[in-house]
C-alpha cells in the first residue's frame, strides 16, 4: 500500500502518532497500514506477540517509528504496561483507533453462557473504555479518537446480544465522550463499517458471501480521509456499507 493511495493536505500526519488497538489483521490492520502511507508513528496491540511482530513488517514500507506492545484490553495492568510504554518512546499521542474487539457463536440469549457475555463485553464496552481513558492523559488539542463500533451499533440481529450489546453500549460510550471531548478540541468519530470481510465472520457466519463485503483496505481509507479534515470540521459517525446491500 503506498502513500499514493490517500489524500494529503495542510492537516498530514507526519510525525503523528497513533495507538491502534486490535492492530494485528483485518480493519485494524488496514488502518494501521493506511496511517503509516501518511507517515504517522505507530503504536500496534494485540493479544499475539507472533501477529504483531507479522504486522510489523508488513508496515516496512514507511519510514516510521513502530512500537509494537502485546496488550490485553480486558487486563487494566497490561493496558498499564502498555502505556508506559508509549510515554517512554512516544511522550504523548494524537490519534486513538479503538479497533480491538470480539463477537461470538450465533447463540440465543436463553443459551449464550455468562462467561462469554462477560469475555465480549470486556474486551468490545470495558477495553474500549479504559483505553480512551489512559490515552486522555498524554492526547493533546487537536488528537482524534475514531472507535471501530460496526454497524450492528444501531440495529439487532437475533443470536448475537452480547456483540449487538456490547456495540449499542459502546455507541452510547463514543457519543457521550464527543460531547465532553468538544471543549478540548478532541474530535471522536463512530465508525460504522458494514460487511467488510474480515476474520470476525468466521466466528458468528462462517458462509457470510465475502465477494459481496468491503475489504478492509476500503474502510481505512475512509477513516484516513476523516481524519485528515480540517480541525474546524469533524466526521461525528462515518457509516460505510457495501453497495452490495449486504449489511
Amino acid at each position: 500500500m503506498s502513500s499514493k493511495s490517500f489524500p494529503h493536505n495542510s492537516q498530514h500526519l507526519h510525525n503523528q502518532t497513533a495507538l491502534v488497538t486490535g492492530a494485528t489483521r483485518g480493519i485494524g490492520l488496514a488502518i494501521a497500514k493506511a496511517l503509516a502511507a501518511q507517515g504517522c508513528n505507530l503504536v500496534l496491540t494485540g493479544r499475539d506477540e507472533n501477529a504483531l511482530r507479522r504486522a510489523s513488517r508488513e508496515l516496512a514500507f514507511a519510514k516510521i517509528q513502530i512500537l509494537a506492545q502485546p496488550c490485553d484490553v480486558r487486563d487494566p495492568q497490561s493496558i498499564d504496561d502498555l502505556f508506559r510504554a508509549i510515554r517512554r518512546q512516544f511522550k504523548r499521542l494524537d490519534l486513538l483507533i479503538n479497533n480491538a474487539g470480539i463477537a461470538h457463536a450465533n447463540l440465543t440469549v436463553d443459551k449464550l453462557p455468562l462467561p462469554l457475555w462477560q469475555d465480549v463485553i470486556e474486551t468490545n464496552l470495558t477495553g474500549m473504555f479504559v483505553v480512551t481513558q489512559a490515552a486522555l492523559a498524554i492526547m493533546k488539542r487537536g488528537g482524534t479518537i475514531v472507535n471501530n463500533l460496526s454497524i450492528v451499533a444501531n440495529r439487532v440481529f437475533a443470536g448475537s446480544a452480547a456483540y449487538i450489546a456490547s456495540k449499542h453500549g459502546a455507541l452510547g460510550f463514543t457519543n457521550t465522550l464527543r460531547d465532553e471531548l468538544r471543549p478540548r478540541g478532541i474530535r471522536v468519530i463512530a465508525l460504522l463499517p458494514g460487511a467488510t470481510n474480515t476474520a470476525i465472520w468466521n466466528t458468528f457466519w462462517p458462509q457470510a458471501p465475502r465477494k459481496k463485503m468491503m475489504s478492509p483496505a476500503t474502510v481505512a481509507a475512509a477513516v484516513v480521509n476523516a481524519i485528515l479534515l480540517p480541525p474546524n470540521a469533524t466526521v461525528e459517525t462515518l457509516e460505510i456499507l457495501p453497495t452490495a446491500g449486504l449489511l
